[in-house]
């Protein structure tokens, strides 16, 4: 709280504590959304509550135990008119895994066969393997940022780092880091697994220009 101490003509003092003048954080929650076995989990600017425009200049999407139907891998891309997601990407991608029992895999790597050169529904997770682990307790939980989006003149630069329980089973702590290749603005995004159903949550946050 923000507590003013005002002097009145009798020389007394009184502490007045505002609400309204608690400074709000940088980091503002605009969206959750939780999808229980569905296509695709999706934010459109104007939809439901959403901002997703100039209102703030990075923006943060927080996937929370994001699970594929059986196994696959997680993906995403954006729209420039709300309904067609395909805007092109170009972007690079590495991960560092670690095999459950030890026995396999402890690496870091750079995952070429990941990367896309101005193609459509760039990867999230779990790149470098076949996807997901299929067991219950199986999932994937990580952030997105994503700078500008609505930019008329750049493109938009994003990047991400989700960790998820791939095929192995281990962990597979996946980076991605791209550029979509348009200087129209996006009005939105899906999270979505590759030819599958998704069940989790994603949270969309925006930070405050400084």
């Amino acid at each position: 709280f923000i507590v003013s101490l005002v002097k009145y003509n009798n020389n007394s003092i009184s502490a007045v504590t505002s609400a309204a003048s608690i400074p709000s954080g940088a980091l503002t929650h605009i969206k959750t959304v939780t999808a229980s076995n569905a296509s695709n989990i999706t934010f459109i600017h104007g939809t439901s509550d959403v901002v997703f425009d100039s209102t703030y200049p990075i923006y943060v999407i927080k996937l929370i135990n994001c699970k594929p139907a059986s196994g696959a891998n997680l993906k995403w891309n954006a729209t420039t008119d709300g309904s067609n997601f395909n805007v092109v990407v170009t972007n690079t991608t590495f991960v560092a895994e670690h095999s459950e029992d030890n026995s396999s895999v402890a690496r870091l790597t750079y995952s070429a066969g990941y990367d896309d050169a101005q193609a459509a529904d760039p990867y999230l997770a779990i790149i470098n393997k076949g996807g997901y682990d299929t067991g219950a307790d199986a999932s994937g939980s990580g952030e997105i940022k994503i700078f500008s989006p609505s930019s008329t003149t750049f493109v938009k630069h994003y990047m991400s780092r989700i960790n998820g329980m791939s095929e192995y089973p281990g962990s597979s702590d996946c980076y991605t880091a791209g550029y979509f290749n348009t200087t129209s603005a996006l009005t939105g995004f899906r999270i979505e697994a590759l030819a599958q159903n998704i069940t989790g949550t994603v949270k969309l946050y925006g930070i405050k220009d400084s």
